[in-house]
């Protein structure tokens, strides 16, 4: 999936009434998944300090969804479910049918294997596959919830955006959701609303407003007093990892993924030097074209990385020369298998999409492939 060297070619302008991606924001999508590779192989608990994947997918979503709320919020809707289901359906059916033969018998809560509005059912032995669907379900609802939010948000910007934080505290401080399906929902919802809103925040042009000192300073106490939390709560989980500490990770996500959408507005960031380069820009353009196909297998992907290292040992050859053992190892081989997975399962994206299916994307201007 790349080229041997990196080649400037000429940017040709886009065809009168294309759409024109940003590509400051596509290659945030792009460093938010290889970040989730990398914190899924390695488990390093300081990976979501160096960069908030989740709370800047969110936001990113967020400002979509604010775009295309300027057509008719049912369609809208409809075309966002269209675009989200049909790459899970085709992955679930996988990971599913994988379950029932390992005798997992699920019961009526096999539905949320349809609509994950809770999180579908599974057992301990295909746990590392399913239990990302957490960013599916999320994703949904504010999928559903984004009419009503978008207008009560223009209503007063600033005041909403601020006060989006307020569920998280309520739940961490007044009101424990319940440990179930509703409540992981709610905790998840209130953990990411502040990024969701964000990206409307971007989308209306209301960050631009805002004063430098005030953004930055408000930014960084946000930052500061997750981090603060996260470090000294680590005997409740026994780590200071953000994903296991739901305030922690508000408040550090709020003030991290504020700072990268404000400079964006601030210096005019728009990595438009992108296209100069082919192989980065491709590469850009298949994450993003990709992004449902490579979230959703590459837990699968690093699963069978392992048997396959572990074919690797009866070969002495490779046994002598490769560093079978190291977790950078099994990293390139789990990307190898992404590859994989993105050319086999890739077009499910396109079809839900209305498109031709490709089996890479962007490839229209760069007929030798990526």
């Amino acid at each position: 999936m790349g080229a041997h060297s990196r080649v400037a070619v000429p940017v040709t302008p886009p065809a009168a009434g294309a759409p024109v991606r940003d590509r400051y924001f596509d290659t945030l999508r792009a460093v938010a998944l290889v970040r989730v590779v990398t914190y899924h192989t390695f488990g390093w608990a300081w990976a979501g300090m160096v960069f908030p994947s989740m709370g800047v997918m969110f936001a990113l979503a967020g400002t979509l969804m604010a775009k295309s709320l300027e057509r008719p919020a049912a369609k809208v809707v409809r075309s966002r479910l269209r675009r989200l289901l049909p790459p899970f359906w085709f992955w679930g059916v996988f990971v599913v049918v994988a379950m029932l033969i390992h005798d997992w018998m699920p019961g009526w809560q096999i539905v949320y294997w349809i609509v994950p509005l809770g999180d579908p059912p599974g057992d301990a032995w295909g746990e590392q596959a399913w239990e990302i669907l957490w960013y599916l379900r999320t994703y949904l609802w504010f999928v559903l919830l984004s009419p009503l939010l978008l207008r009560v948000f223009r209503l007063a910007p600033v005041a909403v955006l601020v006060l989006s934080l307020a569920p998280i505290l309520v739940c961490h401080f007044l009101w424990e959701p319940p440990d179930d399906r509703l409540g992981s929902a709610l905790t998840d919802l209130a953990v990411f609303s502040f990024c969701w809103i964000l990206g409307f925040a971007h989308r209306d042009g209301v960050l631009r407003r805002l004063r430098p000192v005030a953004v930055v300073a408000l930014s960084l106490a946000a930052i500061a007093y997750g981090g603060w939390y996260a470090f000294t709560h680590q005997a409740e989980t026994g780590s200071y990892d953000l994903d296991d500490i739901p305030l922690a990770q508000a408040f550090w996500s709020a003030g991290y993924v504020t700072l990268l959408m404000y400079a964006k507005e601030y210096f005019r960031i728009d990595f438009a030097w992108l296209a100069r380069f082919r192989l980065l820009d491709r590469l850009v353009t298949i994450f993003n074209a990709r992004a449902v196909t490579i979230y959703l297998w590459h837990e699968i992907a690093l699963i069978l990385a392992v048997p396959l290292i572990d074919r690797f040992w009866n070969v002495p050859a490779f046994e002598t020369y490769l560093p079978l053992g190291s977790q950078w190892f099994m990293f390139g081989v789990g990307w190898i298998l992404i590859a994989v997975f993105v050319l086999a399962c890739g077009w499910v994206e396109d079809v839900a999409a209305k498109k031709k299916p490709e089996l890479v994307p962007g490839g229209r201007t760069a007929t030798m492939g990526p």
